[in-house]
C-alpha cells in the first residue's frame, strides 16, 4: 500500500477575523502559546505522516517557509504550494496532483484543532482504509451552519446536506479528510457550486455513491475547534491554556510527537528546548528529554 501524504489547507483572506488577519495569515495567528497550524500540523504527525504539502495564498507563503523551514527540524518534508484564489476546499487535490502522485491522502484545515485521548487509534484506523474515503462525523449544537451527515436506519451515512434548514443529524462533518489516490481524478469531475466554489461536499458525495465513504463518529471525549471567527479563536486559545495548565501536557507540540516517534534525536530536541529556553515550551521540552512526561 502506498504511504499516505498530507495537505494542510491554509490559504484563503481569513476576511471573518479582520482587522487581525489584514497583514497575517489566519493559520500563523497564535493559539495560546503555539502558532495555529502547529495543531492541523500535528493531527498529520499522529497520523505517521511525513510528507506534506502546505497550500497557502502566494502572497503569504514566505511568511510560512520562515516559520515551518523545510520540515526537517521535526524529522518532515515540507511541499508549498500556492493557492492564486480560494475557490473551494476540493480544488486542494487539483493543486496538489502532482504532490501526491497517486498516493491516498489526509487533508486537515488550516483553522482546525482536534483533541482527545482515543485521537491516534481513531486516524490510525482510517489510515488503514486502503480504498474509499473516510471523514469524522462530531456532534455539534448548531448543525445547520456545516456539512451534515444523514445516516440511514442501520447507521450508514446516505448524505452530507450543506448547511441544511432542519439538520438530518446532529452529526457535523469535520476539516479532516482521509482519501484514496482517486481524489485529485474525482475532482476534476467536481462543478462550481451556487458560490462558485469547488464544494468539498460534492466530491465527498462521489465516494459515498460507490459507498466508499465511511464516517467515524467523535464523542464525548474528543474536542473540535475551529478558529473561524474572533469569539472561537479565544475560545480555542483558552481551551489549549486550561489544558496546559492543568494537566502540565501540551496539545498539538510538533517536537513532542517527533520524539516520540523517532523522528528526530535526543540532541535536535535539545536544539529545540535551547531554542525556546525564555519560556515554559523550552521548559517542557526540556522536561521531555528527561523523561518527565
Amino acid at each position: 500500500m502506498t504511504k499516505r501524504k498530507g495537505i494542510i489547507l491554509a490559504g484563503g483572506a481569513g476576511t471573518r477575523l479582520f482587522p487581525i488577519t489584514m497583514g497575517l495569515s489566519k493559520q500563523l495567528l497564535p493559539v495560546y502559546d503555539k502558532p495555529m497550524i502547529y495543531y492541523p500540523l500535528s493531527v498529520l504527525m499522529l497520523t505517521g505522516i511525513r510528507e506534506i504539502a502546505i497550500i497557502t495564498t502566494p502572497q503569504d507563503q514566505d511568511q510560512f517557509r520562515r516559520l515551518l523551514g523545510e520540515g526537517g527540524q521535526w524529522g518532515l518534508s515540507f511541499t508549498y504550494i500556492a493557492q492564486p484564489s480560494p475557490d473551494g476546499l476540493a480544488q486542494a487535490y487539483l493543486l496538489a496532483e502532482e504532490f501526491l502522485n497517486g498516493a491516498p491522502s489526509a487533508m486537515v484545515l488550516g483553522d482546525n484543532i482536534f483533541f482527545g485521548h482515543d485521537l491516534p487509534r481513531r486516524l490510525a484506523e482510517a489510515d488503514a482504509q486502503p480504498r474509499g474515503g473516510t471523514v469524522f462525523g462530531y456532534r455539534v449544537a448548531d448543525p445547520e451552519r456545516y456539512g451534515v451527515v444523514d445516516f440511514g436506519p442501520d447507521g450508514t451515512p446516505r448524505a452530507i446536506v450543506e448547511k441544511p434548514e432542519v439538520a438530518p443529524s446532529p452529526y457535523a462533518v469535520t476539516g479532516l479528510y482521509f482519501l484514496d489516490g482517486t481524489a485529485p481524478e474525482r475532482a476534476r469531475g467536481v462543478r462550481p457550486s451556487a458560490r462558485g466554489e469547488l464544494e468539498i461536499t460534492t466530491l465527498l458525495e462521489m465516494y459515498l455513491a460507490e459507498g466508499l465513504l465511511s464516517v467515524q463518529q467523535m464523542g464525548r471525549g474528543y474536542a473540535w475547534l475551529d478558529t473561524g471567527t474572533h469569539g472561537s479563536l479565544l475560545d480555542a486559545g483558552n481551551f489549549v491554556r486550561t489544558l496546559s495548565e492543568r494537566q502540565g501536557q501540551q496539545v498539538g507540540s510538533p517536537e513532542e510527537i517527533a520524539f516520540a516517534k523517532g523522528w528526530i534525536t535526543p540532541e535536535e530536541l535539545a536544539e529545540r528546548a535551547r531554542m525556546f529556553a525564555k519560556n515554559s515550551y523550552g521548559a517542557y521540552l526540556e522536561r521531555l528529554l528527561q523523561g518527565k512526561h
